[in-house]
């Protein structure tokens, strides 16, 4: 099940897309929906809405061939006439789904750390087996 329909990516990328970007655009969002149920399955439906459009739109592109940096870079360089062209994507590619930085703090769980040590299981088991508190 997807969090949001092709209209919504349309609405969003204000453009009309073609009935194959359109059939695209379902697969994607149902994919989407997938890896955001791996990230945070509670999120509210808002941000699953929001994150599964970014996600899409960057996989498909925002249709603008006006020369600016693809949805996603998170570097670029353009020149003229030296002919050079280079851009960076920091968690994917052109034409493929996944979560970035952004929509992980959408989705509420972006730049949080943690740890479990077992060890600290065990002396806690072996403290309550010897009565020691």
């Amino acid at each position: 099940m997807a969090y949001a329909t092709y209209i919504d990516v349309q609405d969003r990328l204000k453009r009309t897309l073609s009935e194959d970007d359109q059939k695209l655009c379902t697969a994607l969002l149902e994919d989407a929906a997938v890896l955001i149920d791996a990230i945070n399955k509670h999120a509210s439906e808002d941000a699953k809405k929001i994150v599964s459009c970014r996600m899409v739109i960057r996989a498909i592109g925002s249709g603008d061939d006006s020369g600016n940096m693809p949805i996603g870079a998170t570097q670029g360089t353009m020149s003229a006439l030296g002919y050079s062209q280079t851009w960076t994507f920091s968690g994917g590619s052109v034409g493929q789904i996944y979560i970035d930085k952004t929509d992980k703090k959408y989705l509420g769980c972006g730049s949080k750390i943690g740890m479990h040590s077992p060890l600290e299981d065990i002396v806690d088991d072996q403290r309550r087996d010897n009565n020691f508190n």
